[in-house]
């Protein structure tokens, strides 16, 4: 059986940063609760609706040198569902990767939500089988996604990830994602890339 440690590695590095932000915790006075008043999603925070429903994925890691003369680029492939969530605020979702044999690659959830004071997404993301979490914001930019990321990989060092959700379409679309390990200096263009097709309009929860 062909093994893809190092690349997979970066792959579930990579993906953990793709993909909850709390909600504000309400605050006490004289022991009752102060409750916030109620307030209507800016329209903005539909901006991610295109990621709702249930969608099968055709995955492509980058990978070089000796592992890519010999084996060429590991089949990857998965799942990605998403519903709405906090009051229309916002959207959680969730990507699960396989390989070829079906051994589970990654599992990532995401709370992501529109600060309507910044303007822009505030995204976090926990790498569920690494019990570690990731942070992001994203902001809408003509006709795609540009989501900027933060965490560690599997060396414990210092990532940072850029990554642009594009072509999208009502049965489709694409994800390019970037990374650097010297605090953006340099940039490893399309580290990952990810074709989406749609399966269902609606996701299962």
């Amino acid at each position: 059986m062909k093994t893809w440690t190092a690349p997979l590695a970066a792959l579930t590095a990579l993906t953990s940063l793709l993909l909850a932000v709390a909600g504000p915790a309400l605050a006490q006075h004289g022991g009752a609760s102060a409750a916030l008043p109620a307030s209507a999603a800016a329209p903005e925070a539909t901006q991610f609706d295109f990621l709702l429903g249930v969608w099968e994925l055709e995955v492509t890691p980058k990978v070089s040198g000796l592992a890519a003369m010999v084996h060429g680029t590991p089949k990857i492939v998965g799942s990605w569902k998403a519903w709405r969530a906090f009051d229309g605020h916002g959207i959680s979702d969730e990507l699960r990767l396989v390989d070829a044999s079906g051994n589970p690659v990654g599992l990532n959830h995401a709370q992501r939500i529109f600060d309507a004071k910044s303007k822009q997404w505030l995204v976090q993301t926990l790498d569920v089988y690494r019990a570690r979490f990731g942070s992001a914001t994203a902001k809408w930019q003509g006709q795609q996604m540009n989501q900027s990321g933060s965490g560690t990989n599997n060396e414990g060092r210092a990532l940072l990830t850029r990554t642009r959700f594009h072509d999208i379409g009502a049965e489709r679309f694409r994800v390019q994602q970037d990374r650097s390990l010297d605090n953006g200096a340099t940039w490893d263009e399309a580290t990952l890339v990810i074709l989406a097709r749609r399966v269902a309009k609606v996701a299962p929860r």
